[in-house]
């Protein structure tokens, strides 16, 4: 059973996947159904000309064979017994048979009916068919095919036809019982004849179709394997061509395409590489530039009560500008790691706890600047797991500064939980929220939702990105959800070991209050959370 099973899973997964399997199958069970239907049509009609054949011949012979019998039965003394005088009938017709006069093979019977109900028959014990016995005792001529006994105890089919006549015995019925073992063995061999034909024309046509249908997919697996081979990175792989047909054009086509594509792509990464190191070129050299004027504005801070009102905000419009460039200049330095690919972990074994204190502690002013309450669920129990743990304070420290930057003065929640093989960190606000399709966008570069919004944080545009880079290096994953007005969840997941793979985060995805309302509509209610109340008039309205 498990191998019948087996090879079905197999049969189907090429018939699945192999396009020559399917056009061959096809016309495998299409042309079975045609020589089926036109196998039995033919048999169909022979095996009726056969018997037309024998009727016409049956037809012919109960004539013959009851004028005989008549004139037998005429000269036969009526004082003898009526089964002598069947006998004599019979004897007769048997000898008019192997005689020559007929060259139809035929078993005659003789039957009368008497009025007791008692048949008597010659041969004797010779049983004819009750129904067809009945129509010729209406005046009828008429036959039926049926089975006989062998006197060796085989049996053999034949067609029986039966007459009335108009000897002087009353009731006297001939029949003529007339096998059909050559019609059947002619059939037979018919049927041998198309069985061996049909299987033969199967073969060729399927050897013909997968000749045929080879010419069209070997091209087709070839391209396949080299657009695998290409995409891997083999970026020399071509399809050979040959002659000068419609796969050739393909080939040639494909070619192009390649070639193409492979000078594109050698563009593309020269660019990038190019982009790259002018990234890291610029930011190195800024910084020789940006650390003398960083000391020019600290002298003139260090001043800043010698100078008059208007010089003093200069002043300190200059530092809070070069903080952000230099922020800025950290970022381009960080992204550009990246990009080279020349990123790596410092990996340390850490209360993971302490990471979200010490971005807090980073980021504290601002919430209590904006008066944006933020509230922590962390475990008692220490969270130990292996990490960067500089990185990972840069991502808290960049998701906690976002939600309060967004937040809209709502409390912010920041909760930890952890499972078997991942600890998550899911930084929630109930503020502005995000539309759909944004969820992948905020970790561009230097995207904004909003350009006209004010970045109370400073940010740089690059603090998202970053993140999601350092997540990735981790082994773990920085993800976004959020509905517009109702708020937004980041939620980062990490492998309790990097590079250890894990099943899934323990906390989920969709923002809390989203979960809420659904929970509502299901049970036919209309929920609005107090974050979102604008005033009593609109939440009755609502």
């Amino acid at each position: 059973m498990d191998f019948v099973q087996k090879t079905a899973q197999q049969l189907a997964e090429k018939w699945r996947t192999s396009l020559q399997v399917r056009v061959i199958g096809s016309i495998l069970v299409s042309s079975t159904l045609v020589v089926l239907i036109l196998g039995l049509t033919l048999i169909s009609i022979v095996a009726q000309r056969l018997v037309d054949s024998k009727l016409e011949t049956a037809s012919n012979e109960i004539d013959r064979a009851r004028a005989v019998v008549e004139r037998q039965i005429a000269t036969s003394a009526p004082s003898n017994s009526l089964q002598s005088r069947l006998n004599s009938a019979r004897a007769s017709l048997t000898n008019y048979t192997t005689s020559g006069n007929t060259e139809t093979i035929y078993e005659p019977v003789l039957v009368v009916e008497n009025p007791d109900g008692q048949v008597t028959s010659s041969p004797e014990g010779y049983e004819i068919p009750a129904r067809l016995r009945f129509f010729v005792s209406q005046g009828q001529v008429s036959y039926q095919f049926a089975t006989f006994n062998k006197p060796d105890g085989g049996a053999y089919k034949a067609l029986v036809i039966g007459s009335p006549t108009n000897a002087d015995i009353s009731g006297l019925q001939i029949y003529l019982v007339m096998p059909l073992v050559s019609e059947e063995s002619t059939l037979a061999l018919i049927r041998g004849l198309f069985a061996a034909g049909g299987v033969v024309l199967l073969v060729l046509i399927v050897g013909i179709a997968w000749l045929l249908t080879q010419q069209v997919t070997a091209p087709v697996r070839s391209a396949s394997r080299i657009a695998e081979r290409f995409a891997a990175g083999h970026r020399r792989e071509r399809m050979v061509v040959e002659g000068s047909d419609e796969m050739a054009r393909l080939a040639l086509s494909f070619n192009a395409m390649a070639e193409s594509l492979s000078k594109q792509i050698d563009q593309l990464e020269e660019y990038g590489d190019l982009q790259r190191q002018f990234t890291s070129d610029v930011s190195h050299e800024l910084r020789t530039p940006l650390t003398t004027v960083r000391m020019a504005a600290d002298m003139i801070a260090d001043n800043a009560d010698e100078l008059d009102p208007y010089t003093k905000r200069a002043s300190e419009l200059m530092v809070r500008e070069l903080d952000r460039f230099e922020a800025l200049l950290a970022d381009l330095l960080e992204i550009s790691r990246h990009d080279a690919g020349v990123a790596d972990l410092s990996e340390e074994q850490v209360d993971i706890r302490a990471c979200i204190t010490a971005a807090w502690q980073q980021v504290q002013h601002l919430a209590e600047k904006l008066n944006v309450d933020v509230k922590f669920e962390l475990p008692e129990q220490p969270v130990n797991v292996v990490i960067d743990s500089r990185r990972i304070e840069r991502i808290l420290r960049n998701l906690i500064a976002n939600a309060i930057d967004h937040s809209e003065g709502k409390p912010i929640n920041v909760q930890l939980a952890t499972s078997d093989d991942a600890v998550a960190i899911a930084v929630t606000d109930h503020g502005v929220g995000l539309k759909p399709g944004q969820e992948e966008l905020v970790f561009n570069r230097f995207w904004r939702a909003d350009p006209s919004r004010k970045r109370h944080s400073g940010g740089t545009g690059l603090g998202l990105a970053i993140s999601s880079e350092d997540a990735s290096l981790h082994g773990g994953a920085l993800e976004a959800s959020g509905e517009l007005g109702i708020g937004s969840r980041f939620r980062l997941t990490l492998p309790v070991r990097p590079g250890q793979p894990y099943q899934e985060s323990p906390i989920p995805l969709i923002h809390p209050d989203v979960v809420a309302i659904e929970t509502a509509e299901d049970e036919g209610m209309i929920l609005i959370p107090v974050s979102h109340h604008h005033d009593v008039d609109k939440a009755k309205e609502d």
